[in-house]
């Protein structure tokens, strides 16, 4: 890890209200999603944007219009033109991987003051069509003569005009080809989590995050629609208070229907949302006289099957819990991503069963709730994580914080967190 002067430390966080797909925030791209989160981070913290040495944004699916949208966002944010950004891309640990990224750099002396973070709109993920109809329409651009557009137009078919999802294609593991909620019914199929638990998981999820609203406000910044909308959106969308184990029974198998027990009421929501994070080495901030949130410990990444992709905080805790000599009963609040109950409950059974030092004190996991209430912008998810965790520690006095994902792919990621005292 960096010098004790240039060890990352989180100065202050801010994120945007959590979305469902296809509502509150579907109109807004994943630009004006980031940008708002940065301009909110700035007059929170009233920092001068010609401090910010550079901005590191995660995204996982970047929209065309907006090629390295951390550039887009930190200029449309009031950033100066002379500061350079970057887009990073880890799945759903993108905004995690911001954080690591400026973390190294400042070890290397290569800047002081980062803004860092994700942003994701998956209601605007686009729709693709096929190769050969691409190739068809570019064809009749170049037709010269109203015959050859005619003639090339009849060659089209009605398997033409039926666009690929992206969002399917995204969730959908190229190398193994089974899609996330897949992955997931694999693990509770070999590690034996039944539905009633994976429901009960679901469940708390959402009574948590409910009776958090007030705390998970602090780290919210009102959301400003434009005029044509109007008005604003000031809380997440997704924690159901009036939830029921009854509900949650009702609802089918997505994945594997009929014999599978991964269902969309126990699997994280698709969601739209940023976050952004002001970081810095601990000599900068001591020189604004700026009191730090906390302090990077240290961190880990970890490779996996990835046809058992969400095991892959396993490897990742036990990585980090090597280098840094702290295991999960140390912590006083721990973030473990919900893409699935499935995933999460087999993390702690696997972690459990390989080493009893790195068990997970359930009763310290995600204490506000996840992604199972929350949402899971994909790209965003690693900075809320990291955000809500060292508001929790702010909150109760506490001094750790263990933060982990699992990653498309097959992959997982582990971070330490210690409070500033």
């Amino acid at each position: 890890m960096a010098s004790s002067d240039n060890q990352l430390v989180i100065l202050d966080g801010v994120r945007t209200p959590f979305a469902r797909m296809g509502s509150d925030l579907a109109g807004i791209d994943a630009v004006e999603l980031g940008r708002q989160a940065v301009v909110a981070l700035l007059a929170r913290t009233g920092l001068d944007p010609d401090l910010v040495d550079e901005t590191i944004f995660g995204c996982v699916s970047q929209p065309a219009e907006a090629a390295n949208i951390a550039r887009v966002i930190a200029l449309r944010a009031g950033i100066p033109k002379s500061k350079p950004a970057m887009t990073v891309h880890r799945n759903c640990a993108s905004s995690l991987e911001s954080l690591t990224s400026a973390a190294e750099k400042m070890a290397a002396g290569r800047g002081q003051i980062y803004i860092v973070g994700g942003t994701e709109s998956m209601s605007r993920i686009p729709f693709y069509y096929p190769q050969a109809t691409a190739e068809k329409f570019t064809a009749l651009s170049r037709a010269r003569s109203l015959g050859q557009r005619i003639a090339l137009m009849a060659k089209f078919r009605p398997a033409d005009f039926a666009p690929r999802i992206g969002l399917k294609m995204g969730l959908t593991d190229p190398v193994v080809g089974l899609n996330m909620g897949e992955t997931a019914e694999v693990l509770a199929r070999e590690l034996g989590i039944t539905r009633r638990e994976q429901d009960a998981f679901a469940l708390a999820s959402h009574l948590k995050a409910c009776a958090s609203s007030g705390k998970l406000a602090e780290e919210i910044a009102p959301f400003y629609l434009p005029d044509s909308m109007a008005g604003f959106m000031a809380e997440d969308n997704g924690p159901r208070a009036n939830q029921t184990p009854e509900a949650l029974a009702k609802l089918k198998s997505v994945f594997e229907p009929g014999t599978g027990t991964v269902t969309a009421g126990n699997s994280s929501q698709i969601t739209d949302g940023a976050v952004a994070l002001l970081v810095a080495t601990r000599r900068r901030a001591e020189s604004l006289g700026l009191q730090p949130l906390g302090r990077l410990v240290d961190y880990a990444w970890w490779g996996c099957d990835p046809e058992r992709m969400g095991l892959g905080p396993v490897g990742a805790i036990r990585r980090v819990a090597a280098t840094s000599g702290l295991r999960p009963d140390q912590a006083d609040t721990i973030e473990i991503n919900e893409a699935f109950a499935a995933q999460v409950l087999g993390v702690a059974k696997k972690l459990a069963s390989e080493d009893a030092s790195l068990t997970i004190p359930m009763e310290k996991l995600n204490p506000n709730g996840g992604a199972i209430a929350l949402g899971h912008p994909v790209g965003a998810t690693g900075g809320r994580l990291i955000l809500t965790a060292l508001k929790e520690l702010a909150r109760n006095g506490g001094k750790r914080a263990l933060v982990s994902l699992c990653i498309g792919g097959g992959q997982g990621g582990a971070a330490w967190f210690e409070r500033e005292a």
